[in-house]
């Protein structure tokens, strides 16, 4: 993992706020992506949520709905 960049703040608020948009979607991107190939390499929604710090609850309502596990036994 590389270091935080130190962002300038744009003089402009309405170019900041943009810029804010657009990193949370794609922060909510690389989350819903990682979770997918968490969840495909047998990840628990527990380790998911220590992972993403928040509860296993909380993590598993904001993706369970986008990533269904296949049925144990089933071959990909």
């Amino acid at each position: 993992m590389t270091a935080p960049l130190d962002i300038p703040t744009p003089d402009d608020p309405a170019e900041a706020l943009a810029a804010v948009v657009s990193l949370r979607r794609l922060a909510d991107r690389l989350e819903h992506a990682a979770v997918a190939r968490a969840l495909a390499e047998g990840w628990t929604w527990q380790q998911i949520a220590e992972a993403l710090g928040v509860t296993r609850q909380a993590a598993h309502k904001r993706h369970a709905h986008r990533h269904q596990r296949p049925p144990k036994g089933s071959v990909q």
